[in-house]
């Protein structure tokens, strides 16, 4: 898969990128990452890339030429034209499921504004889809085209050594992940749960998927909402959310 960013850092990006477990892959060929400056599609000597906003008003607004010309140049030495996001605290909320689409594309490009942002006609023209990483806003979009890459880029086949080491995570299924633990069996008198040490894999997993169940409850109850449970696990969460709005009860 090939994802192009189009920014005014290209180089923090790139070494951002460049570690573990993304930058393996970007050295078996895996994964094409490619990080564009704005500013070199300038046509001002300055190579100025924003000016003020037009109505008055604080911040600065990043220039539409230099950014139409810089996706236009990836479009080009791509011979079609990608899916564009734009990285702005407008966007959708960025979700597993939106990022398991979007792993499935050949290739993204990614634009990440600064400042008060870019000129509308950007988006209205060229930009396919807008996404945020959360409610809050940010000093640029390089952080959060950063985090949706890192979503996006482990799904590929090859970038993580075992499909298990994403579908078993949290978000994947709408559950969250179960307990991790690993040696000692004991660190200052907490133990490893029993179960872990049986070695009985079916018993193990039965564990984990209840243990699943039970921080989704308590943690993220909207979740469950999407999870395909069985009836089984329906009647589990009823008892179990009795307990917790027994436990919660004034007396």
């Amino acid at each position: 898969m090939r994802i192009d960013l189009l920014t005014l850092f290209p180089e923090a990006c790139d070494r951002m990128m460049a570690e573990s477990i993304i930058g393996r892959a970007r050295q078996r060929g895996i994964l094409d990452l490619r990080f564009h400056q704005i500013r070199d599609y300038t046509e001002n000597r300055q190579k100025q890339v924003d000016d003020y906003p037009y109505g008055g008003g604080m911040g600065m607004v990043m220039f539409a030429q230099p950014i139409a010309d810089c996706f236009r140049a990836v479009c080009e030495d791509l011979g079609h034209r990608p899916h564009l996001i734009y990285l702005s605290p407008q966007g959708k909320t960025l979700t597993q499921q939106r990022a398991r689409e979007l792993a499935q594309l050949p290739d993204l490009c990614l634009l990440c504004g600064h400042y008060e942002g870019v000129d509308e006609r950007v988006l209205d023209a060229l930009v396919d889809e807008q996404i945020s990483i959360g409610d809050y806003v940010l000093t640029g979009g390089e952080l959060p085209a950063l985090v949706l890459t890192d979503c996006v880029a482990r799904m590929i086949p090859g970038v993580l050594s075992d499909e298990q080491c994403f579908t078993e995570e949290s978000h994947f299924s709408s559950l969250l992940e179960y307990p991790q633990y690993t040696r000692p069996a004991v660190w200052e008198g907490r133990e490893v749960p029993e179960v872990l040490l049986t070695g009985h894999h079916a018993n193990i997993a039965a564990w984990r998927r209840q243990q699943s169940l039970l921080r989704t409850l308590k943690h993220r109850p909207d979740m469950l909402e999407h999870a395909e449970l069985t009836a089984k696990e329906t009647a589990f969460l009823e008892e179990q959310k009795q307990l917790l709005a027994d436990e919660t009860s004034p007396i």
